[in-house]
């Protein structure tokens, strides 16, 4: 019988479990809106190193990124790996783009400890996101004009749910998905526990809708922060939209509150608590 090898495996150093993977960056609320509930859109950033990369919600075959023909990077955020802290994958395939030759996409590998998202996009630069109808872009004109492509992108392009970005304040979209309209409002300048107290004390006292024909239905967590929905099959969009500071300034001061919860209030963050979900 052959001896077993005595050569131990090879290992590679696994990278932290980071939950917040996005926190520091200027826009923390959007890239989880790009990652979680944007179905088709992109984003041009700048490099402390000056180069110019696209970030985008969903690549062909939810790959993590590509070379375009000309040289232009895309990273995509909606992909099916995650080795633990996205800002470090996203960085990875940066990485990994400068051994990509131009017109291919990047695979992705396991990462190991080393730079992240953070580390190579200035902490207070902010982006524009382009939100498509459809996912036209993935394709230039003459490849649009190939009968097996044009398939294909029809059948990606009839998922795609119609999301706009409220103007007045920051993280919140609509996404018109049908049958209903709902705003998700992704929060990370607050505390998670500090604005389940803030809702509850809302919600008890019947002031938790931005504007009338909104209902609140529920929350989720994604990377790290509270999402609060409403449903606003019966609202007016603009309406929303210039109603939304104000109940921003209203949840603001109810974060302030130290006062102990009623138990109506304690009531309402029990329903909500029970109602909540963590996508990531």
């Amino acid at each position: 019988m052959a001896k077993k090898s005595r050569r131990k495996k090879q290992t590679h150093a696994r990278i932290p479990v980071v939950i917040r993977a996005f926190e520091g960056l200027a826009q923390e609320g959007d890239l989880i809106a790009m990652r979680e509930f944007v179905s088709s859109g992109t984003a041009a950033i700048t490099l402390k190193d000056g180069r110019r990369v696209r970030l985008v919600t969903l690549l062909p075959g939810a790959g993590a990124g590509l070379v375009r023909p000309d040289g232009e990077v895309w990273v995509a955020l909606q992909v099916a790996h995650n080795h633990g802290d996205i800002s470090r994958d996203l960085a990875h395939v940066l990485e990994l783009a400068s051994e990509v030759e131009p017109g291919n996409p990047i695979k992705m590998t396991t990462p190991v400890p080393g730079a992240r998202l953070q580390d190579l996009i200035e902490p207070g630069a902010e982006f524009t996101i382009e939100v498509h109808e459809d996912f036209n872009w993935w394709l230039s004109d003459e490849e649009r004009d190939q009968e097996a492509a044009a398939a294909a992108l029809q059948a990606v392009n009839d998922g795609v749910w119609q999301t706009t970005k409220l103007s007045q304040v920051e993280s919140a979209w609509a996404t018109d998905m049908g049958d209903h309209t709902y705003l998700r409002w992704a929060m990370p300048w607050a505390d998670e526990d500090q604005l389940l107290n803030a809702f509850a004390r809302l919600k008890a006292a019947g002031t938790e809708t931005i504007s009338p024909g909104t209902k609140l239905i529920g929350m989720f967590r994604a990377h790290g922060v509270l999402v609060p929905v409403w449903e606003i099959d019966e609202a007016d969009f603009a309406e929303v939209d210039s109603a939304a500071p104000a109940f921003k300034a209203l949840l603001e001061t109810t974060l302030g509150s130290s006062a102990a919860l009623s138990s109506t209030e304690r009531s309402a963050r029990q329903e909500l608590v029970s109602r909540q979900v963590t996508i990531r």
